[in-house]
């Protein structure tokens, strides 16, 4: 990760991140453990879009599908109890969210390309949450 990525990284993580993390704790109903791999989120002809497209591809469905798992107490308890760590990466630049996530072990991993449709976090909530219901 060069200079322009890392500063990027910087305001993003000080400016964005912590409302989005509260947000996630919050819809969970507990503090989620977040691990971002950043010097995987980047391609270069498209830095300048990415104070958008983090929120929207990675951090938001987060927030609408814990919300929507926690509106009851079953849900809240099996969230609390199935969901041990999020991870959010992008190694194999997956544009559809049906291959961008995966639960495995109390894991919940989003390997998605850090741009491609990042309008259409509605589409990522419903996948998202399907996952979830289905494992947990």
């Amino acid at each position: 990760m060069g200079l322009k990525e890392k500063k990027i990284t910087k305001q993003f993580q000080d400016e964005k991140l912590p409302a989005l993390k509260e947000q996630i704790d919050k819809a969970a109903g507990f503090d989620v453990p977040l691990e971002v791999e950043w010097d995987t989120l980047f391609e270069d002809r498209f830095t300048h879009l990415y104070m958008d497209t983090y929120s929207q591809i990675y951090f938001e469905p987060f927030i609408e599908a814990f919300t929507a798992i926690t509106a009851d107490d079953l849900g809240k308890e099996a969230l609390q109890e199935g969901l041990k760590k999020v991870v959010v990466v992008n190694r194999d630049n997956h544009h559809n969210p049906t291959h961008a996530y995966t639960f495995k072990d109390g894991v919940l991993e989003v390997n998605h390309c850090p741009v491609s449709n990042a309008p259409d976090v509605s589409r990522r909530t419903k996948v998202l949450i399907e996952l979830l219901e289905n494992n947990l």
